[in-house]
């Protein structure tokens, strides 16, 4: 599979890293809005968003290498490509239940675990060592950062993200775009657009501004 990249920052080193582990994956082309045009180098075209244009093809899949949560859904918004034009990148060393479902996009990272039954979005970031325990529903452009562990029947809405470490006990709520601190651990359900912190987690932000909004 030939494999398009965008974004060319830290995140998308390890997405690299990973791709390059997995056979029959090829990266092609590495596009971020830093290149003013187009170059290649070691075979890999390196441009700006704008080129996505005339390199897909039927052979050919993306992935958004971006960390940020809110920026993935304005690229997948701009870009206006096929779900299916999309492709969900997983480390081998990840060990994926044979009744989960990863949505196109996805990335799941070294060393974590997705178990039965659990659900994840498309355009999320399960990163590295981290646990999402059976029946979780992951919102798309979500994020689940390292080492983080999610427990049975978790629900986190689209564009939630979850710090470093962070523990959610069993059958917790997190509502759309809302942020949990690294390290608390959240045993209340938390509402949309807040921030929470601590362990147990208190709200310290409602109803902050996204840069989506």
């Amino acid at each position: 599979m030939k494999i398009i990249i965008l974004g060319n920052g830290g995140h998308s080193k390890v997405i690299q890293d990973i791709i390059s582990s997995l056979k029959n994956h090829k990266i092609i082309a590495i596009l971020d809005e830093k290149y003013e045009c187009e170059k290649s180098e070691n075979g890999i075209i390196h441009a700006p968003f704008s080129s996505i244009k005339n390199l897909m093809g039927n052979d050919v899949r993306t992935v958004i290498a971006i960390g940020d949560n809110s920026t993935r859904k304005k690229i997948v918004s701009k870009l206006k490509l096929r779900d299916e034009q999309y492709i969900s990148i997983i480390h081998p060393s990840a060990i994926i239940s044979e009744s989960a479902t990863i949505g196109n996009g996805t990335v799941v990272m070294p060393k974590s675990v997705i178990n039965a039954d659990a659900k994840i979005g498309s355009h999320c970031i399960i990163n590295t060592g981290s646990i999402v325990e059976h029946d979780n529903m992951i919102g798309d452009y979500s994020h689940v950062s390292p080492n983080s562990t999610l427990t049975g029947y978790v629900t986190l809405c689209e564009g939630v993200h979850i710090g470093a470490s962070v523990t959610l006990i069993p059958g917790i709520r997190v509502g759309e775009w809302s942020v949990i601190g690294a390290g608390s651990t959240v045993i209340q359900n938390i509402p949309s657009y807040s921030k929470a912190v601590g362990s147990p987690t208190r709200i310290i932000n409602h109803n902050f501004e996204m840069k989506l909004l």
